[in-house]
C-alpha cells in the first residue's frame, strides 16, 4: 500500500500527473486544486496517496494535504460518489468549504461541482451532516439539520438568504455574530451583525 510519494514532477496533465520517484514514474490522479499548487515540471513534489486496488489495475489518487485526503475518504463513503466525483468536488471547493456547505445544508453550492446534480448533492448533505469535523469556524450548535437550530438563528439565516446571500454565507455570518453577541442575542442584532460581517468580508 502506497501512503505517500516524494519525487520530481515529470508530466502534468489536466486531471493527473506523473511523479518520478528514483526513476520510476507513478501516474497519480489529482484534483485541479492540487495540480495547480504543485509548481512546474522538474519541481520536487510531496503527495499523500490513496491507493485503490482494482481487479486489473492499481490506481493512485494524490493530495497536497492530509486534510484533502481525509475529505476525499469521507466523500467516497456516500452512495453514488466515486473517486472521480470526489475529485470533482475537491477541484471546485476546498475541504473546509465542503464541510461548511454540508453543515449549512447548502445543497445548491455543491451542485457547482462538475457532475454533481441536485439529488447527489442532497444525498451528500444528508449522509454526511453528522460526520463533518467540528472546529471549522461554525459553532457546534449549527452542525445539525436546520430544523434543529434555535428559532432566532434560523430566522436570522433566512433573513440573510432572502437578501440574496447563499445559505452557507448566511450560516457562517450568523454563527459568528452569535459568538460575538451571545446565545441570547435578539434576532435584529444577529441580522445586523451578520450583515456587517458579510460586508467586511466583501461578500
Amino acid at each position: 500500500m502506497i501512503a505517500k510519494l516524494t519525487g520530481i514532477l515529470d508530466v502534468l496533465n489536466d486531471t493527473s500527473l506523473v511523479l518520478d520517484v528514483n526513476g520510476v514514474g507513478y501516474l497519480v490522479s489529482c484534483s485541479s486544486r492540487t495540480l495547480g499548487s504543485l509548481g512546474a515540471k522538474g519541481d520536487r513534489v510531496v503527495l499523500f496517496i490513496e491507493t485503490v486496488m482494482r481487479a486489473e489495475s492499481l490506481q493512485l489518487y494524490g493530495f497536497g494535504t492530509s486534510e484533502e485526503q481525509s475529505c476525499f475518504r469521507l466523500l467516497i463513503t456516500v452512495q453514488g460518489v466515486g473517486m472521480r466525483m470526489a475529485l470533482s468536488l475537491l477541484s471546485a471547493f476546498s475541504p473546509s468549504e465542503i464541510y461548511h456547505a454540508i453543515s449549512a445544508q447548502d445543497k445548491t453550492l455543491l451542485t457547482r461541482a462538475d457532475g454533481v446534480g441536485p439529488k447527489l448533492a442532497s444525498r451528500i448533505v444528508t449522509e454526511l451532516k453528522d460526520k463533518v469535523p467540528t472546529g471549522l469556524g461554525i459553532p457546534s450548535n449549527v452542525y445539525t439539520h436546520p430544523s434543529s437550530l434555535a428559532p432566532n438563528l434560523e430566522e436570522a439565516i433566512s433573513a440573510l438568504v432572502n437578501l440574496g446571500y447563499r445559505r452557507l454565507e448566511a450560516v457562517t455570518a450568523v454563527s459568528k455574530a452569535q459568538q460575538h453577541l451571545g446565545e441570547d442575542a435578539p434576532l435584529n442584532d444577529l441580522i445586523r451583525q451578520g450583515l456587517s460581517l458579510l460586508a467586511r468580508s466583501g461578500t
